[in-house]
């Protein structure tokens, strides 16, 4: 099965909490903290790999999470650093954010990778808070937090040459004897329902052939497998476009023409710049001198596009049309590709603008306070220690965590919880 879309969630690795921890050993006066930091955590990285052809692996496994960094141990042992956690795909996925759209990497290329998610930093232990005035820093700082995203995966096949047409003109014959891949043909529309490729050999040279089927009118918008294939041909550089001459199937030659090239240009109007050749196939049941074929001919032409009688199951004019293919493809290569996507940085986790942001609501008689650089905080507090408490509560109150209690409603007397943990309000 050619799987050639998938929806994943992704998550890092957090980072380890540092640790709180004092010298103990005997003969040693006034030994003090030696809490290590913990370790990062795993980064979750989408990373290029020839040997996969499809994203059929990702059909059946939805979840991948990196490990998180190991905690800080005591005499300044550093937490262990967890491995990040690589995901492999085929050469031509596209990375997506689901959340907005937006493409995070193209990933062309063997070894092209991106960092989807970074892992969480290592809580710094207690050996760090130390001062001249807080000998005995009974508290340490947690780990930063993992990295949670729902991504879209998308496969667009990287060919060099796109084979289009309507259903049933001979795309698939063309490409079986042009190569040694083996499509299903048979006499009726929509045989090909996944999108094949074969590498052609011609001269001294060879470049990878895709049949790009499924096309019809309307599926610019979505009409038959339009928008499942027509994705595959906007890595090619070259088209070979495919047309009945005969009118074997009742169809006008000019007529499917003219429709495939407006499908393509209302999916993408780069396509209608896409360098053609045109393949008149099925000329063994007419002959060059048939009105219909001089016509669309002549029509074609004069649109500045070359046009190869042909019939692909006898061999007739193949040959003629995979050579002008590679001539045409050795002076595309030497031109500069244009940039396709616009990429964002989605490797600035660490510095997300509502870190700081504090949120204040009302449960009932309960009130809640919210907010990612609070919950770390609250995590790296020792409520045994009344140091690490008053700096809790001074963050609240500098943060303006308080003013918005009390906007809402906050009085003597009443509850407040952050996360799990809730006391009793008093004003001083």
């Amino acid at each position: 099965m050619f799987v050639d879309r998938a929806k994943i969630d992704i998550k890092s690795g957090k980072g380890g909490d540092g640790c709180v921890s004092f010298r103990k050993e005997p003969y040693v006066p006034e030994g003090g903290p030696d809490g290590g930091d913990g370790g990062k955590g795993g980064d979750v990285i989408f990373m290029a790999d020839n040997s996969l052809r499809t994203l059929m692996d990702f059909r059946y496994k939805r979840k991948y999470e990196a490990e998180d960094g190991q905690n800080g141990m005591r005499k300044k042992c550093y937490g262990k650093n967890a491995e990040n956690l690589i995901i492999k795909v085929p050469p031509g996925t596209i990375v997506i954010d689901e959340a907005s759209g937006h493409v995070m990497k193209d990933l062309v290329k063997h070894g092209d990778s991106i960092v989807a998610a970074k892992g969480g930093k290592g809580g710094k232990g207690n050996v760090h808070f130390k001062t001249a005035v807080r000998q005995a820093p009974n508290f340490a700082e947690a780990g930063s937090f993992a990295k949670e995203r729902k991504i879209v995966l998308e496969l667009k096949l990287i060919a060099d040459v796109g084979l289009v047409g309507f259903p049933n003109v001979g795309k698939s014959t063309f490409l079986s004897v042009s190569t040694s891949a083996k499509p299903k043909i048979a006499n009726y529309h929509f045989t090909t329902i996944t999108p094949n490729l074969g590498v052609v050999e011609i001269f001294d040279t060879s470049f990878i052939m895709a049949d790009i089927a499924g096309i019809i009118e309307g599926a610019h918008a979505g009409a038959g497998l339009g928008h499942e294939f027509l994705k595959h041909i906007e890595r090619t550089k070259l088209l070979i476009h495919v047309v009945d001459i005969s009118g074997s199937e009742g169809r006008d030659a000019i007529e499917d023409f003219e429709k495939i090239n407006k499908e393509l240009t209302l999916y993408n109007e780069r396509l209608a710049k896409r360098h053609q050749i045109v393949v008149a196939n099925k000329m063994d049941l007419i002959n060059e001198d048939d009105e219909r074929y001089i016509k669309f001919k002549k029509h074609v032409e004069a649109q500045g596009f070359k046009v190869f009688p042909a019939s692909a199951p006898i061999h007739l004019g193949v040959h003629e049309v995979l050579a002008e293919a590679a001539a045409q493809l050795d002076v595309l290569s030497k031109m500069e590709e244009e940039e396709v996507y616009e990429f964002f940085d989605f490797e600035q986790d660490a510095r997300d603008e509502t870190y700081k942001n504090i949120y204040a609501s009302k449960d009932g008689d309960v009130f809640i306070l919210t907010g990612k650089q609070l919950e770390k905080i609250f995590n790296s507090t020792n409520f045994n220690d009344m140091g690490s408490l008053r700096y809790l509560h001074k963050y609240i109150e500098k943060s303006g965590g308080l003013d918005k209690l009390k906007e809402i409603g906050l009085a003597d007397g009443d509850t407040v919880r952050i996360k799990n943990f809730e006391f009793e309000y008093f004003d001083d």
